[in-house]
């Protein structure tokens, strides 16, 4: 937040766009500590245009324990513990009875991550390799490029979205 109230009241870097890390500017600290200077600095924002109706009733259940709109971390959070539930139970129901007493072995949970098929919050959740990458992601993520509007600081506007 430093740095953005740096940048913002310099005037040599008046013509710099800045950007934030993931998710950083939809905390309402974030607008409470910077006010109308956290406004128009893009950030990336894993949503879909439409939550799925598990994500709608996750939304509704938060909003009224928050007592605010949850943040796509929120949903994040809610959907990391759906994949390692059926991870560890697909794990464990494929590993002997003798392997399951002391948990499931690392090379039965690798073996989980291609037949992950989880409903999520922000649609259906499937890991796959992409090319050039190692590691087991889930590669159809919503994304989307938003910022605070300046005009509407409590609001958000996509400025692009896949």
């Amino acid at each position: 937040m430093s740095i953005v109230k740096a940048v913002r009241h310099d005037r040599r870097l008046a013509g710099i766009m800045i950007g934030a890390p993931a998710g950083q500017p939809e905390f309402a600290e974030w607008a409470t500590l910077l006010g109308e200077d956290g406004a128009a600095i893009p950030f990336l924002r894993y949503l879909p245009e439409r939550l799925s109706p598990l994500g709608e009733r996750v939304e509704a259940a938060l909003r009224e324990r928050l007592g605010a709109a949850p943040s796509f971390v929120a949903f994040e959070g809610y959907d990391t513990v759906a994949v390692l539930a059926e991870v560890v139970g697909w794990a464990a129901a494929t590993t002997p009875a003798a392997l399951r007493s002391d948990g499931a072995e690392r090379a039965r949970i690798a073996e989980a991550w291609p037949q992950v098929a989880v409903e999520g919050t922000r649609g259906q959740i499937q890991f796959s390799r992409v090319p050039g990458i190692s590691v087991w992601q889930w590669a159809q993520a919503p994304i989307q490029v938003v910022d605070r509007d300046p005009a509407h600081f409590d609001r958000f506007r996509i400025l692009h979205a896949r």
